[in-house]
């Protein structure tokens, strides 16, 4: 595999850090946690308290994002810390991509490759 190959692999949307707050839902199981960053297929959370989550996990996700809008998600847990929560976006419904493109903006469209690869073409 040539080194555009492999720095392809890794290439993801543009991260935005926002502050927003996010309602994890998972059955019966619910908690409130604050949005560090998101993208067009993913967000990063604040792990709240108590929260009993971990990788490999599907859930809900409501991201309150003022003036009575409100996205509505499905998710995968990509990743767990003490300190954060990764998901990957599963299923967005269509009524709710153009908030969702709203919000994101520019970085909807951006495109990054992590720390150590070389930037995307």
């Amino acid at each position: 595999m040539s080194s555009d190959e492999s720095n392809r692999r890794f290439v993801r949307h543009s991260r935005m850090h926002i502050r927003l707050v996010v309602l994890i839902s998972m059955g019966a199981k619910s908690w409130e946690a604050v949005v560090d960053n998101i993208s067009a297929s993913g967000m990063l959370a604040i792990q709240p308290e108590d929260c009993e989550i971990s990788t490999g996990q599907r859930c809900v996700l409501d991201l309150l994002v003022g003036e009575g809008r409100h996205i509505h998600l499905e998710a995968l847990v990509t990743r767990t810390t003490a300190e954060r929560i990764a998901f990957s976006f599963t299923r967005i419904p269509e009524e709710k991509e153009q908030i969702l493109w709203d919000l994101l903006g520019h970085h909807a469209d951006e495109m990054e490759s992590p720390p150590g690869c070389a930037e995307a073409q």
